[in-house]
């Protein structure tokens, strides 16, 4: 049971993390120099952006998840059974963030969904 909580919230953190994160650097626009000072102006935006913290919470609540689950789990069946946040993430794109999908990413999202399901099968 602890597994499937940890892993639930693996999924969730991780995938609510990277939403939350593009969800900023939509805020913040395009960078359109690499010069030393455009960078700093950027990071400086950056780390006023309330969603940027938000998204960073949630990646750090992910990778110690993860570190609890490779702790008691094989990597074998970790790491695929994390897959799932693909399935999550094209989820929240599109309800969170607006995006489109098309026919050939929810057949990936699928495909991805029946290997999750054959790996904790096995």
């Amino acid at each position: 049971m602890r597994t499937a909580t940890v892993l639930i919230l693996l999924v969730l953190s991780g995938s609510g993390g990277d939403i939350c994160l593009a969800h900023a650097m939509k805020r913040l626009g395009e960078v359109h120099s690499f010069a030393p000072a455009v960078i700093l102006s950027f990071l400086s935006r950056a780390f006023r952006e309330p969603w940027m913290w938000i998204g960073i919470a949630q990646l750090t609540l992910a990778f110690c998840s993860l570190l609890a689950l490779l702790s008691w789990e094989a990597v074998s069946f970790v790491l695929p059974a994390t897959a799932l946040s693909y399935v999550t993430g094209a989820l929240g794109s599109k309800f969170f963030l607006g995006e489109r999908l098309t026919p050939l990413r929810w057949a990936g999202v699928g495909l991805v969904s029946v290997g999750v399901a054959l790996v904790c099968l096995g």
